[in-house]
């Protein structure tokens, strides 16, 4: 059983003795409001019939006492009993003489006052012996006016169907209240529990999915109590668990990076001894061999094809021990125009002969970069070889540098854009990465180099969409001011 049907269960347990406690109060109450109230009036009707024939009774006149009870007799007054001084029966109507062993007796012996009576509540037969009806029989004293002296009694008795069917009344209008006020209790705890369980089972079902892994659930309550707190402090502890998985990841991924970079460096260090020797020396014959006079054309073509093998085998190792070795920055003054400036005359040369228009824009009063001038453009002159290689014979190739503020610290952006064939959406992720490369030459350490170079000096570079569907790289780096 959830918790929710727990709490309405027990509301509703709970407010059915309270209603049922409650109406049997109140229904004995109402019971004995209207005994008492047809108590007094048998009182008031008795006191009646004995004035109407005190006169009679005093001059002992049965015949006109028995005359004026049988008219005053009906359905509500059954039957109506005289007594004498001595409590001996002197008239009664006939309902009550046939049954003279059951009303022939008085109650009302020895000294009483005007406000003494008597009342009983019986079953008696009615005309048929199997029927039996109920009755409150009351007997009051006769006194005459002025006189203390008592003339007889009284006794008359009262049908007490009106007052079953007035209770049985009583009793169904608090029925139903009681069914009303158990119905709107329910409802009632039907509505504050989905105001008490609702947020709960949000926060079951939000932690539920923390457990398998998804840091993002949020729950908001509109309430301003315990649980509206209980909600803030498990959004709370989510970010914060969101947060240490995020550093969790990074942590990870720098130590895969930090364990692939010491694989590459006993890679390269076991390169650099296996292969460079034999290498430089093999390049050193075929120079000698080159030098002879009688080579011909065909040989001197295919010897220069092996040097050039050999020169791209020297770059693989050149490139792969730059990106393993861990170097200090050599920082002096510098400004973009100056870093940009260098890396376009290096590579102009290619972009000419792809009839490549290269565009530059810096904003008005940059700051000065502390940097290694060398290795920034080392990472300039990358970014502008993968734009080249990316772009069509007669493309366009944007470089843009401009002041931001990030936080209250001045950084300096350059973005270097081209309308190439741009990055999938899926290789983003990746393009920094050791080895990972689309193109057919190269081993895939330039990005990465590049992006080692820069977090070297406290910035950052990523890949962003561009306007012109090409590739967009973005380097940030702090101003001088700002290291």
């Amino acid at each position: 059983m959830s918790l929710r049907m727990k709490f309405i269960t027990a509301i509703a347990v709970l407010l059915f003795f309270l209603v049922a406690a409650i109406l049997y109060l109140i229904e004995r109450r109402e019971e004995k409001a209207i005994f008492e109230e047809h108590k007094s009036r048998g009182i008031l009707t008795a006191r009646n019939i004995a004035y109407l024939n005190l006169e009679p009774l005093m001059f002992w006149d049965v015949e006109g006492v028995k005359n004026n009870l049988q008219g005053q007799i009906d359905q509500k007054l059954l039957y109506v009993v005289f007594f004498d001084q001595q409590n001996r029966l002197f008239a009664a109507t006939d309902f009550a003489e046939k049954r003279e062993k059951t009303f022939t007796t008085s109650f009302l012996k020895g000294s009483v006052d005007e406000n003494s009576y008597y009342y009983e509540k019986k079953e008696i037969e009615y005309d048929d012996e199997d029927e039996k009806v109920s009755v409150l029989e009351i007997e009051i004293p006769v006194f005459a006016r002025g006189s203390s002296t008592q003339w007889g009694s009284i006794k008359v008795g009262l049908s007490l169907e009106e007052m079953q069917k007035e209770m049985s009344q009583t009793r169904f209008m608090l029925i139903l209240i009681g069914l009303g006020g158990l119905l709107v209790g329910i409802g009632g705890a039907v509505f504050l529990s989905s105001r008490i369980t609702g947020p709960i089972k949000k926060l079951t079902d939000a932690t539920f999915n923390i457990s398998r892994g998804d840091f993002s659930q949020e729950i908001n309550v509109s309430s301003q109590d315990e649980i509206r707190r209980l909600a803030e402090n498990f959004n709370e502890m989510n970010r914060q668990l969101l947060l240490a998985r995020k550093r969790m990841e990074a942590a990870n991924k720098k130590l895969v990076q930090a364990e692939k970079l010491a694989s590459i460096g006993r890679i390269s260090a076991s390169i650099a001894h296996e292969i460079r020797n034999p290498l430089t020396s093999a390049n050193l014959n075929i120079q000698k061999v080159q030098q002879s006079e009688n080579l011909d054309e065909v040989q001197k073509e295919h010897l220069d094809l092996s040097r050039e093998g050999i020169v791209q085998i020297e770059k693989f190792i050149k490139e792969l021990l730059n990106f393993t070795r861990v170097s200090e920055l050599n920082k002096g003054r510098f400004s973009v125009q100056e870093i940009v400036g260098e890396s376009i005359k290096m590579i102009s040369d290619s972009l000419e002969g792809k009839n490549i228009k290269l565009s530059e824009y810096y904003e008005k009063d940059l700051p000065w970069l502390n940097a290694d001038g060398d290795k920034l453009r080392q990472v300039i002159l990358n970014l502008l070889g993968n734009a080249r290689d990316a772009v069509r014979e007669g493309g366009e190739i944007g470089i843009f540098a401009y002041l931001s503020k990030e936080e209250g610290r001045k950084r300096v952006i350059i973005e270097v854009i081209d309308n190439g064939c741009g990055i999938p959406e899926m290789d983003r992720e990746n393009i920094f990465e050791p080895f990972f490369t689309n193109k057919s030459s190269g081993i895939g350490l330039g990005l990465a180099n590049a992006k080692k170079i820069v977090e070297q000096h406290q910035g950052s570079i990523r890949v962003k969409e561009s306007e012109q569907q090409g590739a967009c790289f973005e380097i940030t780096l702090p101003a001088e001011d700002e290291k």
